[in-house]
């Protein structure tokens, strides 16, 4: 061994160096919330069609049949997504009902 190697070894016996390791914290999912549409007497079925379509990205088949849910049993959920997402989504659909003097209201409800 040359004297330059027995001072590698030594520098790595007395380095003191060891690994770290950090704790991730465990980040919690968030909540979840239903968007729902109510039915009303007045909102043409195709206007809520165009709604579920436009804004919850449903097909001309899935928005028909969630519009004729609502019509049906009162209420009809277009989607499930995160609080941010929700209330956006609801207040899109609610000032494009009112835009087009339509008293459709939706609503938002945690899951």
């Amino acid at each position: 061994m040359t004297k330059d190697t027995r001072r590698n070894d030594k520098d790595d016996n007395d380095s003191g160096t060891g690994v770290v390791t950090k704790t991730r914290p465990k980040t919690k999912r968030p909540s979840m919330y239903r968007v729902l549409l109510l039915n009303d007497d007045y909102t043409p079925m195709e206007f809520v069609v165009h709604v579920l379509e436009r804004f919850f990205n449903k097909t001309r088949d899935e928005a028909t049949q969630i519009m004729l849910h609502v019509h049906h049993h009162g209420v009809g959920e277009c989607g499930i997504y995160t609080y941010e997402v929700a209330e956006t989504k609801v207040t899109q659909v609610m000032d494009f009902a009112r835009r087009h003097q339509h008293p459709l209201q939706c609503v938002m409800e945690k899951k």
